[in-house]
């Protein structure tokens, strides 16, 4: 009696929606409460051949977090058995505040950063709810915030600048 055994050579491929859904347990290492999924910038995940293409699109082109992510990217679907893995940095057509999820903006606000509004402003403060604050300066904690200011609460509060 012959036993053949068949040394297997290919990873198992996940269907997409497990990868976006594996993808959403990743938050951006600046803004800890929103994944990069509700952030907006995983433009595509495909299957290319046996390679996992995952596009990611930066909130800006210069945001030092972009190659935290692509590690974290890496580290999680190595994590889960991905063999064959490229990560692209996409940054045409660049990131918008409109790739933000209505689950995003929620989350930005419950953290204390007022999400982009289409006026440019903050609708309010995320803090007291107060309609009226200034702006401080056009950058805040990151560039890709702007420093604003309750004159209700007199707190400052990051707002998320629409780009």
């Amino acid at each position: 009696m012959t036993v053949s055994i068949e040394k297997e050579t290919e990873q198992t491929r996940p269907a997409l929606d497990t990868v976006w859904t594996w993808l959403e347990s990743l938050n951006d290492p600046e803004i800890p409460v929103i994944s990069i999924i509700d952030l907006g910038i995983i433009r595509n995940v495909a299957w290319s051949g046996d390679t996992l293409e995952v596009d990611v699109t930066p909130t800006y082109s210069g945001c030092p977090a972009t190659s935290f992510i692509a590690q974290d990217i890496e580290a999680l679907l190595r994590k889960r058995g991905i063999i064959d893995l490229r990560i692209r940095k996409i940054l045409s057509p660049p990131w918008t505040t409109e790739w933000l999820s209505a689950k995003g903006r929620v989350q930005l606000e419950k953290y204390g950063i007022s999400p982009p509004q289409s006026s440019g402003r903050p609708r309010c403060c995320p803090l007291c709810g107060s309609t009226d604050v200034i702006k401080v300066s056009e950058f805040g904690s990151t560039p890709c915030k702007a420093q604003w200011r309750c004159r209700t609460c007199l707190e400052p509060f990051d707002y998320f600048k629409c780009i």
